[in-house]
């Protein structure tokens, strides 16, 4: 399931006058907020949305400089290069290239199959990384030159970064596996007890992972486990570290933000946001501000040091379109994917196409929805059976070329419990 594409709104929520224009939350994205950097400079950051667009952003007014539309499907992944320009990766499987101020990409990389889930600048800025849900990674010189494909992951290649020294490429896996390329030639692989959504590495060579068990570990230089954390009940879907090494942001499905210090392996605080999965986190150049953005569309600012959002309309979570079903147990497997998707008409985009009237309309034909070829061509029609089967044997089984994250409901009896939910709520048959 694809994204729908709706026209931007770009606009700035204005706070109350008792607050600074520094503190204002950043309003512009129609879709959940999938990836954020911040210039070298800390003076803009850009974003990347499941709504296809990126937006270059000015830090010091609060307002959107420049709406970037390339991709056709969710921006998952944006960096700043050294040169000044900027990278933006998609499900689309495009990695753009951008010079500030210009209405189109100057350079288009392709060579991925799959969705490109995160990017990676190698320290002399010479080389970007792309990790693929085609389970490779891929390193491109920006200034021209032979494409490296690195292989080896069973499933979808979530994560990418550089070692400190530039010798080494890190990978995190679905399957569980945190891969270190030496760039000279061969690899160490780790596995872990967990699929891995994100990966990072500090200058002194320690490498730090998370993924869906909440846990957050801490591997040295050559793929050896040195401690794990438990920063989040549910899953860890990024992470961030800090500019001085010291401290890890962590960002969860349930809205949550844990910070850690790195060298002490404990919590120093918790930044309690709105409730909704928060997909994207990044330290401001003085590590002092954090930058998180989330389901709810926003891109919000936290002090680092209290833990306090620098944004008074934070405060209390936006209200919960399930509250109303509180009790019934398809309800509660749905939350999953409330992110992405609504129940009824006229609720505003998301990253995924409405589910009214779902039961009777074949895949991939809801009208005014950008949706695959591949989708196109499946001969499929949505029933409370394949609906159960979908979530059965996975998305990327079920559904081949969808870009839907990959997920599945092991138990028959919530997945019975899902779609009779779905058929009470979606009005049925169209």
């Amino acid at each position: 399931m694809t994204f729908c594409i709706k026209r931007l709104c770009v606009a700035l929520l204005l706070l109350p006058l008792a607050l600074s224009a520094a503190q204002a939350q950043l309003r512009g994205h129609g879709g959940p907020v999938r990836a954020l950097a911040i210039s070298p400079d800390g003076r803009q950051a850009i974003s990347g949305s499941f709504d296809t667009a990126a937006i270059r952003w000015s830090l010091a007014q609060n307002v959107a400089e420049q709406v970037m539309r390339f991709h056709d499907s969710a921006v998952n992944a944006v960096t700043w290069l050294k040169d000044g320009r900027i990278a933006t990766a998609g499900a689309d499987a495009h990695i753009a290239i951008w010079t500030p101020g210009r209405p189109h990409p100057d350079t288009v990389l392709d060579g991925h199959s799959g969705p490109i889930a995160d990017l990676a600048l190698s320290p002399d800025g010479k080389t970007l990384a792309s990790a693929s849900w085609d389970h490779t990674v891929r390193l491109w010189p920006l200034a021209g030159g032979k494409l490296h494909v690195l292989r080896g992951n069973a499933q979808n290649v979530n994560g990418v970064a550089f070692t400190g020294d530039g010798k080494a490429v890190v990978s995190a896996g679905y399957d569980a596996t945190l891969r270190i390329y030496r760039l000279s030639g061969g690899v160490n692989i780790r596995n872990l007890p967990t699929p891995l959504n994100s990966v990072v590495v500090a200058s002194d060579g320690e490498i730090v992972t998370a993924g869906a068990d909440g846990k957050v570990y801490f591997l040295d230089a050559q793929g050896l486990v040195r401690a794990d954390l438990q920063a989040s009940p549910t899953p860890i879907i990024s992470l961030a570290l800090s500019h001085d090494g010291r401290l890890i942001a962590a960002a969860g499905i349930r809205g949550s933000v844990a910070i850690i210090d790195r060298k002490a392996r404990k919590l120093d605080r918790t930044l309690i946001g709105p409730g909704l999965p928060v997909w994207s986190v990044a330290f401001f150049p003085d590590d002092k501000m954090l930058l998180t953005g989330g389901t709810d569309r926003l891109i919000r600012r936290w002090n680092v040091k209290n833990g306090e959002p620098m944004d008074r309309l934070i405060v209390g979570a936006p209200d919960d379109p399930l509250k109303k079903y509180a009790g019934d147990r398809g309800a509660e497997v749905f939350r999953h994917c409330v992110a992405c998707h609504t129940l009824m008409p006229g609720e505003g985009p998301r990253a995924g196409p409405s589910l009214w009237h779902l039961f009777g309309r074949r895949i991939a034909t809801l009208p005014g929805y950008n949706f695959s070829l591949a989708l196109k061509k499946l001969d499929i029609v949505w029933s409370p059976e394949t609906v159960s089967k979908l979530f059965e044997i996975g998305p990327a089984h079920y559904t081949p070329g969808t870009k839907m994250p990959e997920q599945t409901v092991g138990s028959a009896a919530d997945r019975k419990a899902l779609v009779d939910f779905l058929g009470r709520v979606t009005g049925g048959k169209k």
